[in-house]
């Protein structure tokens, strides 16, 4: 399995082999790492060299990113695997980088909240509309900063799959 772990915008490729055995950038690593007593604090155990790491895991809005303390260094952590990483390279192609953004919605249902109103300046990852569907709530989030052009729904409305909701410019 491959995964890609980025710290201080350096990438690293790391497939892991199973039995201790993975590669880092292409370089054959042996290694061991193991849980101590509290849940945070392992044995990593590389090429023979024994370390001890404390591991925390990163907030609901940042999945996959995890502070992790070795040596008296923090760094922060952003792991993805290969089919995730691939997801997120497509998504970043495929926001438009200026012009009018027209944000329809993904699946039918019911508008439960609009965050936004006309004029109201965005950023990226900003929540837009909330849409309520088979009983679960989907957050619509804005994917590039801008300004609120238009909103054409409210709260209450039914919405089919497809439909304009809003327009960012």
């Amino acid at each position: 399995m491959k995964y890609f772990a980025t710290i201080d915008n350096q990438t690293y490729e790391i497939s892991v082999e199973g039995s201790g055995k993975i590669t880092v950038d292409g370089v054959d690593v042996t290694s061991d790492m193991q849980r101590i007593g509290r849940l945070d604090l392992y044995s990593l155990l590389v090429d023979n060299v024994s370390h001890e790491v404390f591991v925390e895991e990163g907030s609901s809005n940042q999945p996959n990113v995890y502070g992790v303390l070795v040596a008296g260094a923090r760094y922060l952590v952003k792991v993805q695997d290969e089919r995730s990483l691939r997801l997120a390279l497509a998504d970043r192609s495929l926001k438009p980088l200026a012009g009018e953004l027209i944000i329809k919605a993904p699946i039918p249902g019911l508008v439960i909240k609009v965050a936004v109103t006309p004029g109201q300046v965005v950023g990226e990852g900003d929540s837009l509309v909330i849409l309520e569907a088979m009983k679960m709530e989907n957050e619509l989030r804005a994917p590039r900063e801008g300004t609120v052009h238009e909103v054409r729904v409210a709260p209450g409305d039914q919405v089919a799959l497809g439909q304009v909701l809003l327009s960012i410019r």
